[in-house]
């Protein structure tokens, strides 16, 4: 995924873009980068590794040597950004958020109408930051340049770009991602994370809508395209990896993520002895499962991560999960001998539920039951980087059926999606069998979307349904 960060003001902005870039760190883990823009310095960048140390440890120095009333800060999960652009419409930073899924149709024209060329990533894949500025490159304007990104790119792509003038944040085409707006009396800024800005001295302005272009200047923000009606909004904001301060179209995370967790509980008839949530998306959900159902709410296993971050960081599999397994601390006097729910926000590829399932019956459970805050995840998302992983072989349930029913099953994935069907039923069962649950129930697709609460035409459901 990613995340980033962007300041405007009538003075130096240099901390409030790297504290403010740092309120991201939840959405990246591999690069993270800065630009600051002042009238007499210019641009000064820089971009740091921070897969083994904090982006606050790593642009601690830089942070004290940079200057500017302007600037753009990124979190990213693959590709090093903000990268700073010289081109016929003027040196400007760029930083992005999102997937493009026809970049060898756009290099093709790119390359037929200049003579680019681009440096290979890993894996021979190129920078999709890089890529986006050589789109609006094309143009005769930035405002026409990522206008046409906009319409040019199949997936999606939400950016911000530091210029001398004042920082352009466009939304992408549908508003799969967010861009919230802060104010201070001395300026503006732009976020992924609304909560970002808070304790920054900055209040809630508004949301840019799909497809809108606005150039913030410490004097205001002025739409320079209009926000299109349209919008599939991507409903992972709520139910993961959104931070739970945060809120998107008015919906705060921590009340869906609740209201997801009562809902679940009302349709539920398991008589636990303690519900707890996974940590730590989890734990909202079930603190709602729990005070609707008045089963006590209880941790009986803490995340340790001071000294580690996220599990899914090594590049090994085997490596993720044992540092996974290291982070789980047992709380033995709330596991022996008791029957545990345990809320998650979702269930994705199953890599690590083994280990949890395992590692709490050795420390004494004597029922582990699970539910997930969402229907099973069928299709991998297309439009942004939740993840890298590119086969939709790779989700558990849709490796299950492939077991149950080889290609066949693959045609009846609306009902193992539902389970008050015979599949539905028979996906559960073997669930339960593959990873030792005493019971395994998965939030409705409807559940999710009346825990948003939004029109539901303008959520995106993909993952759970394919239907774009």
């Amino acid at each position: 995924m990613g995340g980033f960060f962007g300041a405007v003001t009538k003075e130096n902005c240099v901390f409030d873009v790297f504290y403010g870039t740092d309120y991201h760190s939840h959405l990246g883990t591999r690069r993270a980068g800065m630009v600051i823009y002042d009238g007499e310095k210019g641009f000064q960048r820089s971009i740091h590794n921070i897969q083994n140390s904090p982006f606050r440890t790593k642009f601690a120095d830089d942070v004290n040597t940079m200057v500017g009333s302007m600037g753009i800060g990124c979190i990213s999960d693959y590709e090093a950004q903000p990268l700073l652009i010289r081109s016929k419409l003027g040196t400007y930073g760029i930083t992005t958020v999102g997937k493009i899924n026809n970049e060898e149709e756009i290099l093709e024209k790119v390359f037929s109408n200049s003579h680019l060329h681009f440096f290979e990533m890993s894996g021979g894949e190129v920078n999709a930051t890089e890529l986006v500025a050589a789109i609006i490159n094309q143009k005769d304007s930035l405002l026409e340049g990522i206008k046409y990104a906009q319409e040019l790119i199949d997936g999606s792509m939400t950016m911000l770009l530091l210029t001398k003038d004042g920082i352009y944040a466009a939304r992408d085409r549908l508003g799969r991602t967010p861009i919230s707006i802060g104010k201070r009396e001395d300026g503006y800024c732009a976020a992924f994370e609304s909560f970002s800005y808070l304790n920054l001295g900055y209040s809630h302005y508004r949301e840019l809508g799909p497809a809108e272009i606005a150039l913030i200047t410490p004097e205001g923000v002025e739409t320079l395209s209009a926000p299109q009606k349209k919008m599939k909004i991507c409903s992972f904001l709520w139910v993961y990896y959104g931070y739970p301060a945060s809120s998107y179209e008015g919906v705060g995370v921590e009340e869906m993520r609740y209201n997801c967790g009562r809902l679940l509980a009302q349709r539920d008839d398991a008589q636990p002895d303690l519900v707890a949530g996974v940590p730590d998306s989890g734990i909202a959900h079930a603190v709602g499962y729990s005070n609707y159902s008045k089963i006590p709410f209880a941790r009986p296993f803490i995340k340790y991560t001071p000294t580690w971050p996220r599990s899914f960081t090594p590049a090994n599999q085997e490596v993720r999960n044992q540092v996974a397994k290291m982070k789980q601390i047992p709380v033995s006097e709330l596991i022996q001998g008791k029957k545990l729910l345990f809320v998650d926000d979702s269930i994705v590829r199953g890599t690590q539920l083994r280990e949890t399932v395992d590692f709490l019956y050795e420390s004494g459970a004597e029922e582990v039951h699970m539910r997930s805050a969402c229907p099973p995840i069928m299709y991998s998302c297309k439009y942004l980087n939740f993840s890298r992983g590119n086969s939709d072989m790779e989700l558990l349930a849709r490796r299950v059926i492939q077991e149950l029913e080889g290609d066949e099953g693959h045609k009846h994935l609306d009902e193992y999606s539902d389970s008050s069907t015979e599949r539905g039923q028979c996906l559960l069962k073997s669930i339960c069998e593959k990873f030792g649950f005493d019971s395994l129930g998965y939030q409705s697709l409807d559940g999710v979307l009346e825990a948003i609460g939004i029109d539901r035409d303008k959520v995106c459901t993909y993952c759970w349904n394919g239907k774009e």
